[in-house]
């Protein structure tokens, strides 16, 4: 087994729910999955962005969204992520029979899961979804204000008001939040790519 893998401290750890929703974190029938290997993902030194488990009907599939700390995951790093989990799920066995495991960076259209990212995402696009409507609003789309007194925040138009209202959101209230792909940002960096020649 991997060096980096045995240097690997399973032992699970109680996730700050202000901070680290599970909900957000491990949606559905990917909680299980989040105190195995949040742990192991945070130790190898990346941050874990989202578990999800889909194609129930069939096989499952084991998505794993990481990031270093500028928010992106080369393709070398995914590969690393994805040996030590798998060995991980050989040991432990949480899913019967076969199933396809995907490791990626969160892309453009990134979930926001975690206090952090609604700070690291300041002035940023996004829409959110709640579990429960508020004056009969569930969805909300506006610019990413940060994260104070527990609440993520953001600026959104509201029907009434001649100017767009910040509003604060518990992450425990959130059933979604993602950051709306900016075409902008996109086109520049495909440029700054063509001009290093990657």
């Amino acid at each position: 087994m991997d060096d980096d893998i045995n240097q690997i401290d399973l032992e699970p750890r109680a996730l700050n729910e202000a901070e680290h929703p599970a909900h957000l974190l491990a949606p559905g029938p990917a909680r299980p999955f989040l105190d195995l290997l949040a742990p192991m993902i945070r130790d190898m030194g990346y941050g874990l962005v989202r578990i999800r488990m889909t194609g129930e009907a069939g096989a499952p599939v084991l998505q794993i969204m990481a990031e270093e700390e500028d928010g992106t995951l080369a393709i070398e790093h995914c590969e690393k992520i994805s040996v030590a989990v798998s060995a991980i799920l050989d040991v432990e066995d949480p899913i019967r029979g076969e199933y396809t495991l995907e490791v990626s960076s969160p892309g453009m259209a990134r979930p926001l899961t975690r206090a952090q990212d609604f700070e690291t995402w300041v002035e940023h696009e996004a829409k959110l979804e709640l579990h429960m409507p508020v004056d009969g609003q569930r969805r909300f789309r506006g610019i990413v204000k940060g994260y104070e007194n527990d609440e993520a925040l953001m600026e959104v138009p509201l029907v009434g008001f001649g100017e767009p209202q910040i509003l604060g959101f518990k992450l425990a209230d959130i059933s979604e939040a993602r950051l709306v792909p900016d075409e902008d940002y996109f086109k520049t960096a495909l440029k700054g790519k063509s001009k290093s020649g990657k």
